[in-house]
């Protein structure tokens, strides 16, 4: 298939197909005699695989690393434990900075009773620093 039908097959635009191969995360297909890229079903499988573990956001690098463990079936996958516990545990703790987040906008939303913005709770709350580092900690 033609990269655009590999793009429309697997949902991924065409410029980043072409990233994905200068990075090397996708083998460089065969060409035609037009000098087209022609990609395959492992290309097809491949750019899927990629396209997932994006969706789970996992690093560039942590795909070629999962991805050098697909191409090598006999290897432990031990690695790729490994790999997904530390991404687990990222994003564990961006949902609870997530949670402290959404814990103090309730707390300073509907504070505005209206006026000038020289009384407001809303911007009194905001440029209150020791709320900000509490967050943060």
């Amino acid at each position: 298939m033609k990269i655009g039908e590999l793009a429309k097959a697997t949902d991924t635009q065409v410029e980043t197909i072409r990233y994905y191969e200068r990075i090397g995360l996708l083998s460089a297909p065969a060409r035609s005699a037009a000098n087209y890229r022609i990609y395959d079903a492992a290309h097809r499988s491949r750019l899927s695989f990629i396209r997932h573990s994006r969706q789970l956001g996992f690093t560039i690098d942590d795909i070629r690393s999962l991805l050098d463990l697909a191409d090598q079936p006999e290897r432990d996958c031990a690695e790729a434990d490994s790999i997904t516990t530390r991404h687990l545990r990222q994003v564990e703790a961006k949902i609870s900075h997530l949670s402290r987040l959404r814990d103090e906008l309730v707390r300073i939303s509907g504070r505005c009773r209206g006026g000038l913005s020289a009384d407001c709770k809303v911007i009194e709350a905001l440029a209150d620093q020791t709320q900000c580092d509490k967050m943060h900690n």
